[in-house]
């Protein structure tokens, strides 16, 4: 008996003075419990091993079974304090109470406290459906901060792959997703920032044969893609269907957005920008560059109008043009208005 107290004396204080990790010294004394018990199971009583190591198996088995009583009584304290400390949640935390999960409740906490957005908004966030045009520049911001929101549903349409250019200003995407679709490479990052939201991957260009359909299943559109047949489409199709379309633009330095709702009074896209400019007059982000954090600008704040809409929170910009000038620091909103002779929301095209 006394030769095991002072092997397992060895282990336990000689393996703390070397460094051995708790959970390693644990393991050697439960072998070395596991090999006594057995010398005293196999070997006859007269034995000598037997006999210096206790001579008898009842012993080292009422031994163990007080151990296990102990360390189960211990658990069971720990695990009591902790939940009532609140560290652990109870078994069906992530079932809804309510509209949201307590660990909903949490993350949204911030937005609930805010008088503008309050429970009904977050409600309100959590039952929005929101399709974004493209998962890029703009489209990057845009998704990250609706799904930090908690925007229930998020469509997402793009037909690109994550390149290795992209990556200087589309932070949704990272290195290890270069050759993949940019719809799922952002379905994955939002994903695994807030599991509580659906996101809806659409990896094809958007044409003219499904712009109708898929934007009605939708409440709101935000429009970050980077070519003017694309805008002028989606404009259309959300005039069709009464949608507000939030559009924003970059160029170089500088970036521009706006909300276009005719069916609230406000001017469409087509009533601002009748016809596409020469393509020398708008050179592409690959032609002409773009500052990096100029998409994340301008894309939070496409976000934020997104929000604000969503919530009834503020005024959206609604009949403005909020123009963004990083070069220099400086912000300026022009009034715009709706055009009757407009082809796609004017007098002519409603008749």
């Amino acid at each position: 008996m006394l030769l095991v107290a002072i092997m397992a004396a060895v282990i336990w204080f000689g393996g703390g003075m070397v460094g051995a990790p708790r959970q390693i010294r644990l393991t050697l004394l439960g072998l070395l419990y596991l090999a006594v018990l057995g010398i005293q199971i196999t070997f006859p009583k007269t034995h000598p091993m037997a006999v210096n190591t206790g001579g008898s198996a009842a012993l080292w088995l009422l031994l163990g079974g007080a151990v296990v009583i102990f360390l189960a009584y211990r658990a069971l304290i720990r695990a009591l304090r902790r939940r009532a400390a609140g560290s652990i949640p109870a078994p069906d935390d992530a079932k809804p109470v309510g509209p949201f999960s307590d660990t909903e409740l949490n993350r949204y906490a911030r937005h609930i406290v805010l008088r503008e957005v309050g429970g009904a908004g977050q409600k309100a966030l959590k039952n929005a459906r929101v399709l974004v045009i493209g998962a890029g520049g703009l489209g990057a911001p845009v998704l990250q901060y609706l799904a930090a929101a908690g925007v229930g549903t998020i469509g997402v349409i793009d037909d690109d792959l994550v390149e290795n250019a992209n990556l200087q200003r589309q932070v949704i995407h990272h290195d290890g997703a270069i050759g993949m679709p940019k719809v799922f490479s952002a379905q994955q990052a939002m994903q695994a920032q807030n599991p509580f939201v659906t996101v809806r991957p659409y990896h094809r260009r958007l044409t003219a044969d499904i712009a109708d359909e898929l934007v009605a299943e939708y409440d709101l559109v935000i429009d970050g893609c980077d070519n003017f047949e694309t805008r002028y489409l989606v404009n259309a199709a959300c005039v069709r269907a009464g949608v507000p379309l939030i559009s924003g633009a970059l160029s170089q330095w500088e970036g521009q957005l706006s909300v276009f709702d005719p069916a609230r009074g406000a001017p469409c896209y087509q009533c601002i920008f009748d016809k596409p400019p020469a393509p020398h007059l708008a050179p592409s982000c690959a032609e002409a560059g773009v500052i990096g954090p100029l998409p994340g600008v301008v894309g939070s704040m496409m976000a934020v109008e997104a929000i604000k809409l969503i919530t009834g929170a503020g005024a959206p910009a609604r009949g403005q043009m909020v123009i963004y000038d990083a070069l220099f620091g400086e912000n300026r909103s022009i009034a715009v208005q709706r055009r009757a002779a407009c082809p796609t929301c004017g007098t002519s095209a409603e008749n």
